[in-house]
């Protein structure tokens, strides 16, 4: 069997021919007049009428009988067979073809369609054009990719020889569209705010750092938009959201990646419990339009999708599967019972930080339905309003699905001088060692004092939806170009 190399040699050889042939093997334009799924769905009234027609894809199987060829050409859109015959297209043009095209190459197919004797759908070439010379074999043809891994780093192959995989990535557009559409349609205006920052904020992460030039100044790849979109609100906007990448400077795994795609929304005048009944709406909204239904299969298990969805109190849940008391444990003895459960405590984290912690190991992977985590403690999330009966905790949710965390949505801070302190608290904690502690902005402080308006606000990881949604094990299934190591 021949090498990769020795194959690569011999279609160079093909190349230059064609070239001494005076043949643009790389032109400009094509003259296609369908899609291969047009024409398919025409297909009895263009084969009746001897409507010729011009067809482009790529040639994926070739199969020679004598003085006549059989292949399949593929334009994205759907796949065809075409019939090649000598005596039709001339023994110049038939030698032309047998000497310089191979499976991968791209090209321009001219003719009327029939039916084979089995009754197969076919062009009949009346004559075809070279439009992209393949240098490289097809891994079908060649040794196959080799594992998972090779199909993340080499998606352009993935996509070419797996149409389920390209299915979910056109799932995955079509769920940014749906939110969008239903967003819209709902009053909110979509607008972007920086990437590069000043200040990273608005989440719990480990930034990457840049250096601009020009301003001699260090900037920072956002971890998340939240602090910008704000001042959206303090500036007059009621409505808002943002698609967008975010950047964040931690491990890969099954639910991690360092940039991937966030979503997030701010409602003035609107709390936590309000965000809950509209997250079902536009939950409901979107899957149904896609799917059609809202009883979907992940990893073989049944999710529902119908509101209302449950929920649940953080602490009890906590105090549920691990039997610890958040409301009476003392940090000491918390950090204690984390080591004990195998729960690593990471140097500086505070009550709510240790406790998450431990609710991430042994009670978010045991939901399965969609389920709303209510009321964290104070200190989980410094951006959040504490609820006004009872200010050790938060008024806030998240979303979680087939034990993954999808959202974080609360009531927004708007209390400058209560934002200020929280701020200091995660200052106390980055110097004590916690990395992922938010920064103080004293800009943000600056435009809170102006005055925000109560709003309720929403953010979601959009590759975590897309991944149940698809029915994905990991992110690196439903995100293009997964962040690989080099080999």
């Amino acid at each position: 069997m021949a090498t990769i190399d020795e194959l690569r040699k011999i279609r160079l050889k093909k190349l230059e021919a064609i070239k001494k042939a005076f043949i643009n093997p790389y032109p400009e334009k094509t003259k296609r007049t369908h899609r291969i799924d047009e024409a398919l769905k025409d297909f009895a009234s263009l084969s009746r009428l001897k409507k010729e027609v011009i067809l482009v894809g790529r040639i994926k199987s070739l199969r020679q009988h004598g003085g006549s060829t059989f292949f399949d050409i593929d334009d994205g859109s759907e796949k065809i067979q075409v019939f090649l015959r000598k005596d039709r297209v001339g023994e110049k043009q038939y030698d032309f073809f047998e000497e310089s095209f191979d499976i991968g190459d791209f090209i321009e197919v001219r003719g009327v369609l029939f039916k084979t004797q089995k009754g197969e759908k076919t062009l009949e070439v009346a004559g075809f054009k070279i439009l992209a010379k393949s240098l490289m074999p097809l891994p079908e043809k060649w040794h196959g990719l080799k594992g998972i891994e090779e199909r993340f780093r080499k998606r352009y192959l993935d996509l070419i020889f797996n149409p389920e995989v390209k299915k979910k990535f056109e799932i995955r557009s079509k769920i940014i569209k749906g939110i969008r559409e239903f967003l819209d349609k709902e009053g909110f205006l979509e607008v972007e705010t920086p990437i590069l920052q000043p200040i990273y904020g608005g989440a719990r992460a480990l930034p990457f750092k840049t250096h601009l030039n020009a301003l001699d100044m260090d900037l920072y790849l956002r971890i998340a938009p939240e602090l910008y979109l704000k001042r959206l609100l303090i500036g007059g906007f009621e409505k808002i959201y943002e698609f967008g990448r975010v950047f964040r400077n931690e491990g890969t795994d099954r639910s991690h990646n360092p940039d991937y795609t966030h979503f997030e929304f701010y409602w003035a005048y609107a709390d936590y419990k309000d965000l809950m009944k509209f997250t079902e709406k536009m939950f409901e909204n979107v899957i149904k339009s896609i799917f059609g239904t809202l009883k979907l299969k992940y990893e073989g298990k049944d999710i529902d999708f119908k509101a209302p969805w449950p929920r649940i109190e953080f602490s009890q849940l906590l105090k549920k599967e691990t039997k610890i008391n958040l409301e009476e444990i003392n940090l000491e003895s918390l950090k204690q019972e984390a080591r004990k459960l195998g729960v690593e405590v990471k140097k500086g984290a505070g009550k709510a930080e240790i406790a998450d912690d431990i609710y991430k190991k042994y009670c978010r992977p045991k939901i399965w339905q969609p389920t709303f985590i209510i009321h964290h403690p104070l200190g989980f999330q410094p951006l959040a309003k504490n609820l006004e009966d009872d200010p050790k905790k938060l008024a806030n949710f998240q979303l979680v699905i087939a034990g993954w965390e999808l959202t974080n949505a609360f009531s927004e801070l708007n209390d400058p001088i209560e934002q200020k302190e929280r701020f200091k608290e995660q200052e106390k904690f980055f110097k004590e060692g916690l990395e992922e502690a938010q920064r103080l902005d004293e800009d943000f402080i600056e435009a809170l004092e102006y005055g925000m308006p109560p709003a309720a606000g929403f953010g979601m990881g959009v590759d975590r939806l897309a991944a149940i949604l698809t029915d994905s094990h990991s992110l690196r299934e439903i995100i293009l170009f997964p962040t690989m190591k080099p080999k």
